[in-house]
């Protein structure tokens, strides 16, 4: 292994670290709670749901799955040019 096949791979295990943090401190889904006992998003926090805390963490999510998933591949493409 090369330095940048070493500095990707801990970059790797870094996000990787950081996906499952926000993972497990997200709520769960509750829509099949909410159409069970008839509860409805109408309040203000239902209202602006893009803003929430959820949200946030919903995004940093995705935005690390996809550094997450372009590190990989920049990694992969540095072994077979590497060799």
């Amino acid at each position: 292994m090369n330095a940048p096949e070493i500095i990707g791979g801990i970059f790797l295990l870094l996000i990787s670290i950081a996906i499952t943090l926000l993972v497990l401190v997200q709520e769960g889904s509750r829509g099949a709670t909410n159409a069970l006992t008839g509860s409805s998003s109408d309040s203000y926090f239902g209202k602006n749901s893009g803003r929430s805390r959820e949200a946030t963490l919903g995004r940093y999510t995705k935005y690390a799955s996809i550094a997450f998933m372009l590190i990989t591949v920049v990694v992969y493409i540095l072994e077979i040019a590497v060799g």
